[in-house]
């Protein structure tokens, strides 16, 4: 999962950044409230590597990126 606070103004500039470099089976969330936020959920466990080197003027702060394994609910 990676998880960025795009700066004022710039979340759809962050998004058209960030679609062509994830997975084709990553999922993408978008928060354009007062705190506008982009999740991207990628099962590949590639997000954080392929979106390293997002432009400093697109995002509020560094984002954060984690990786989660599938666990089965049984």
């Amino acid at each position: 999962m990676w998880e960025a606070r795009a700066a004022d103004g710039r979340l759809p500039e962050l998004l058209e950044w960030v679609r062509p470099r994830v997975s084709d089976a990553a999922q993408l969330y978008r928060s354009p409230g007062a705190d506008p936020r982009l999740v991207v959920i990628d099962p590949t466990a590639t997000a954080g590597q392929r979106l390293a080197g997002v432009p400093a003027e697109l995002v509020a702060r560094p984002p954060h990126s984690w990786d989660f394994e599938p666990v089965r609910n049984d």
